[in-house]
């Protein structure tokens, strides 16, 4: 245990996300994603469900403020404006640590395309279909006098 990092972070999710940079991309997906086969680095944290994640990362990662778009999520049953209970968690989690964010869905296979290409993959216990998200890390700022 480490003080001000939420006990829910491991030594390996806080590595990914201390050595992420700028510009990568990390997705939380649900237990039925087939997360093995699609992660270049993968953590599993199959007890606890992706919003209760997704709070815990962005209690560490800044969002991409350099891009219009930097937190992203799937349609679900193939429509765009469809609300899931869970995509209302994620914005909550979204506007608690990264105000002015918005949740942008993404259709079908480019949604999953983006997860393939992530720098790496959190594969929650989240039972609730489309309980997906991913992020893309921005840049902590220098506080003045910082080296």
């Amino acid at each position: 245990m480490l003080k001000g990092i939420n006990p829910l972070i491991g030594p390996d999710l806080l590595g990914i996300l201390r050595a992420m940079g700028h510009g990568d991309e990390i997705a939380i997906v649900d237990a039925n994603y087939p997360a093995d086969a699609h992660a270049h680095r993968l953590v599993r944290m199959d007890g606890h469900a992706a919003p209760v994640i997704l709070d815990a990362v962005l209690s560490l990662m800044p969002l991409d403020a350099a891009v219009p778009q930097a937190a992203f999520r799937p349609c679900a049953f193939g429509e765009r404006g469809r609300m899931e209970p869970v995509f209302a968690e994620f914005e909550a989690a979204i506007a608690c640590h990264e105000p002015g964010f918005s949740l942008v869905p993404i259709e079908g296979e480019p949604f999953y395309d983006r997860i393939r290409a992530a720098y790496a993959v959190v594969a929650s216990g989240e039972r609730r279909l489309y309980g997906n998200v991913i992020l893309r890390k921005g840049v902590i700022q220098p506080t003045e006098g910082a080296p």
